[in-house]
C-alpha cells in the first residue's frame, strides 16, 4: 500500500495568488513545463535515481515488483454492461492497456477467453498519443454506445469520444469533446448532460465545470442550451444520471464548498432543489432516495445523527411527505462504510472499529428488515451491485494484510457465496501475524493503528517499520492484501503499520471533523501519538521507524518531517500538498478549503501557517532523510509543492531526494512499470536509511 489518493476533483493550472518573487525565489517551479523548471526536475532525478538504483536492495525489488504487476495470476475484475462483462488489463504486453470483454460462463474459468474492445497500445501508436485510460460511461439499457474518456499522460483532464460497442469501434460524427476536466452523462441516446470549459467564466475557483448544459445529437456543442449555472466561488457543478430498472432520474449535485451544496432532480421540464441537508449526500435506488447525513438532522418528529443513512419514496418526498426510514445508525465506534443496491435489496457494508460486518435490507409489507450476511470475519470486506436491473447478485472482495484479495459472487436472494478468483499468495506469510493497537493521543483521544509483524518480532527497537497514514477527506484506511508491499517489505523482515487518524472515516463524520481546518492538528498529534506508541513498546525507535503518505497524507509527511523530526529515521513524501499558503490557487486547491481553510484570511492563516510544513522547514534542524516524489502531469495537486519544498530544503543545506515522474497524474504512474520504478525507489529508499 504505497498511495492512497485524496478525495476530490481536479482544475487547471493556475498561477494565481499574491505572493512574488521576493516573498518566495521558487516561484517559478510552479511552471510545469517551463524548460528551466524541468532542467531543475531533470537533475534532481539524476541525483536520487544514480543512489537507489546502485543499491543491492533496487534491482530485486523492482523486478519483483514488476513481476507482480504484470502478472496474469492477478484478478481480472470486471463490471456487467449489457450481455458482457468488462474488464481493463494492463501487463507486460499490454502496457497502456486493453480494454475486453467476456461471458459469466467464461469468466467462472481459471483463464478465460477475453474479447478485445479497445486496444490502448495500439491506438496510442496510431493516433501518437499516450493514452491513459479513465473509463467508460455506457448507455443504459441498450449498452450499445459507450463516452470514453482518455488521458493524456495519466492526468484528470480527458478527451471524451462515443463508441460503438458493437462495432467495437468510434462512432463517425458521434459525440465528440476535447480534453478538459469533464462532467458527463447520457441523459437519452441522442441526449447528454455536459460539465466542461465552455470559455470565460465557465469555470469557478477550483478549476471545475460552473454551469451544465443539454447538448443534442447533431447541433454545436455551443449551442447547447445551459440547464444550470452556479457560483463563481463554488467548488462546482456535477450532474448524474440514476437508471434502475424502468426508472430514470436526472440530477445535478452544486458544491458550494467540499462538503456542503445543494442537490437537484430534474422534475418535468426543469430541475427543482431537494430540501434536504446541504452537508448530506443524496442518492438514487430504483425509486428510492437515500440520503446519507454528516450532522444532525430533525425531521419527521425524529432526530437522526450524523452518520445515519436514510431512505424514503421519491414520489412521496416531491408530494411533500417526509417519512424516512433509518437503514443505518452510527454508534460510537460504528460507521457507514459503504452500501449497494440491488435489485430489490440493499447490502449496507458497516466498519465495527475498522472491522467490516454486511447486512441485507429489504422492505416487506411496507417495513424495512435487517439480517446479518455471514462473510469472512478478518479484513476487509467489499460489497458493490453486479446488475441491479435484472438481479440480487452482488460482488464481494475479502481480503486482509496477510490473506490474498478474493471475489465472490453472491445473491441477496439465496445463501452462500461463489468464489470466482483469488489472488496467489505472491508473499511469504509464514510467521506473520496481524494485531491492532490503540495510542493515546495528545487529547486522550484513543487512536487504532494496525500492526503487521513476525509473531516472534523482538521488541528491542531494533526493527525497521513503515508506519502510513493519510487522515484526511473521511477517507478510511482498512486492511487490505498488497502484494508489493509484502514482498518488498513484510517478506524482508521488516514491520507495517497502518494507522486510522482522525481526518479519516473510520468511525464517521464525527472522526473526520474532529480535524478539519482549525483542528488540524489533531490528526498531526494522532499520528505522533502512533509512533510514539510503537517506540515506547519497544517495536521499533526512531532510527528505524520510517513513515508514507500520498497526497493529503504527503501533506502528513511534510507536518511530521518539520513538527517531530526526532521521531522518524526517514519519510517518503508523495504527490504532496506542502505549502498551504499557496494550495488554494494551484490547481484543485481552492476546492479544499473546506478541508484545510482559506489562507488568504489572516485568521484562518494564523493556524494554517503553524503547520505548514514549506513555511515551517528551518536551517540549521537536523531532519530525517527525506525522499520527495510526484509527477509533472498531476493536474489535481500542484507539483510546485514538492519542487519547492525541496528547493528550499535544499537552500538550507538539508540532505534528500527528489524524484518527479515525468507523467503518470495524481496516482503517480501512467502505467505498470512506472509504477513499480516509483515504488522501487521508495522501498529502496526505506531500506537504505532504516537497516
Amino acid at each position: 500500500m504505497l498511495f492512497t489518493a485524496a478525495a476530490g476533483l481536479a482544475g487547471p493550472a493556475s498561477a494565481g495568488g499574491a505572493p512574488t518573487a521576493a516573498d518566495d525565489p521558487y516561484l517559478w517551479l510552479e511552471a510545469v513545463d517551463d524548460s528551466k523548471a524541468l532542467d531543475w526536475v531533470r537533475a534532481r532525478n539524476s541525483v536520487s535515481q544514480k543512489e537507489l538504483e546502485a543499491s543491492p536492495d533496487f534491482k530485486p525489488i523492482h523486478e519483483r515488483l514488476l513481476a507482480i504487476l504484470d502478472s496474469n495470476a492477478r484478478i481480472p475484475f470486471a463490471t456487467k454492461i449489457g450481455a458482457h462483462y468488462y474488464n481493463f488489463w494492463r501487463d507486460a504486453r499490454s502496457v497502456r492497456g486493453v480494454w475486453r470483454r467476456t461471458t459469466l460462463d467464461e469468466y467462472r474459468k481459471k483463464d478465460p477467453s477475453w474479447e478485445t474492445v479497445l486496444d490502448l497500445d495500439a491506438l496510442a501508436a496510431i493516433e501518437k498519443e499516450n493514452w491513459v485510460w479513465k473509463g467508460a460511461d455506457c448507455l443504459h439499457p441498450t449498452y450499445d454506445r459507450c463516452l470514453l474518456k482518455l488521458s493524456r499522460g495519466g492526468g484528470d483532464a480527458v478527451v471524451v469520444r462515443e463508441f460503438d460497442l458493437n462495432e467495437r469501434r468510434f462512432v463517425e460524427g458521434g459525440f465528440t469533446l476535447p480534453e478538459a476536466k469533464i462532467d458527463i452523462a447520457w441523459a437519452g441516446r441522442d441526449r447528454l448532460y455536459v460539465g466542461t470549459d465552455f470559455g470565460p467564466g465557465s469555470l469557478t475557483d477550483s478549476g471545475y465545470a460552473r454551469t451544465v448544459r443539454e447538448w443534442k445529437r447533431g447541433t454545436p456543442l455551443d449551442d447547447a442550451p445551459e440547464v444550470f449555472g452556479g457560483a463563481k466561488d463554488d467548488v462546482g457543478v456535477a450532474l448524474f444520471v440514476a437508471d434502475t430498472g424502468s426508472h430514470h432520474y436526472e440530477l445535478i449535485r452544486r458544491s458550494i464548498t467540499f462538503y456542503s451544496g445543494e442537490t437537484l432532480l430534474r422534475v418535468g421540464d426543469e430541475f427543482v432543489t431537494l430540501n434536504v441537508p446541504l452537508d448530506a449526500e443524496v442518492d438514487i435506488w430504483q425509486d428510492q432516495m437515500t440520503v446519507k447525513l454528516r450532522t444532525d438532522w430533525a425531521i419527521g418528529g425524529t432526530v437522526h445523527p450524523g452518520g445515519s443513512l436514510l431512505i424514503t419514496d421519491i414520489a412521496g418526498f416531491l408530494a411533500g411527505k417526509r417519512e424516512f426510514a433509518s437503514l443505518f445508525t452510527p454508534g460510537p465506534r460504528k460507521s457507514l462504510d459503504s452500501f449497494a443496491g440491488l435489485k430489490s435489496a440493499l447490502i449496507v457494508n458497516e466498519l465495527d472499529n475498522v472491522r467490516n460486518r454486511l447486512f441485507k435490507l429489504q422492505k416487506v409489507d411496507g417495513r424495512w428488515t435487517r439480517a446479518a450476511i455471514e462473510a469472512p470475519a478478518f479484513g476487509a470486506l467489499g460489497v458493490s451491485a453486479v446488475d441491479p436491473d435484472e438481479s440480487d447478485d452482488y460482488w464481494l472482495t475479502v481480503t486482509d494484510f496477510l490473506t490474498p484479495t478474493s471475489l465472490y459472487l453472491a445473491s441477496a436472494d439465496k445463501p452462500g457465496r461463489e468464489l470466482l478468483k483469488s489472488l496467489p499468495a505472491f508473499f511469504n506469510t509464514d510467521g506473520l501475524q496481524i494485531a491492532q493497537f490503540e495510542a493515546i493521543s495528545k487529547d486522550g483521544t484513543r487512536v487504532p493503528y494496525f500492526q503487521v509483524s513476525k509473531k516472534d518480532v523482538k521488541l528491542d527497537g531494533s526493527n525497521p517499520t513503515l508506519l502510513y497514514g493519510y487522515g484526511g477527506f473521511e477517507i478510511s484506511l482498512q486492511p487490505a492484501y498488497s502484494a508489493g508491499m509484502g514482498a518488498s517489505w513484510l517478506e524482508r523482515g521488516g514491520v507495517y503499520v497502518l494507522a486510522n487518524i482522525r481526518g479519516g472515516g473510520e468511525f464517521g463524520p464525527d472522526w473526520h471533523q474532529a480535524a478539519l481546518k482549525a483542528n488540524r492538528q489533531r490528526a498531526y498529534d494522532d499520528f505522533i501519538a502512533i509512533a510514539e506508541d510503537l517506540s515506547k513498546r519497544k517495536v521499533t525507535s526512531p532510527k528505524h521507524l520510517g513513515i508514507q503518505g500520498g497526497s493529503n497524507g504527503g501533506l502528513l509527511m511534510g507536518v511530521m518531517l518539520t513538527q517531530r523530526p526526532d521521531l522518524f529515521g526517514a519519510v517518503v513524501c508523495q504527490v504532496p500538498l506542502l505549502d498551504m499558503k499557496r494550495y488554494s490557487h494551484l490547481l484543485a486547491g481552492a476546492s479544499w478549503m473546506g478541508e484545510y481553510g482559506n489562507p488568504d484570511l489572516p485568521e484562518e492563516w494564523a493556524w494554517i501557517s503553524k503547520y505548514s510544513p514549506y513555511q515551517n522547514v528551518r536551517k540549521g534542524v537536523k531532519y530525517p532523510r527525506a525522499l520527495f516524489t510526484t509527477s509533472t502531469r498531476d493536474d489535481r495537486v500542484h507539483p510546485g509543492h514538492a519542487r519547492k519544498m525541496a528547493a528550499r530544503m535544499a537552500e538550507q543545506g538539508h540532505d534528500f531526494l527528489y524524484y518527479e515522474n515525468i507523467e503518470g497524474g495524481h496516482g503517480g504512474a501512467a502505467n505498470n512499470q512506472q509504477q513499480a520504478y516509483m515504488n522501487a525507489l521508495a522501498y529502496t529508499f526505506f531500506w537504505k536509511q532504516l537497516k
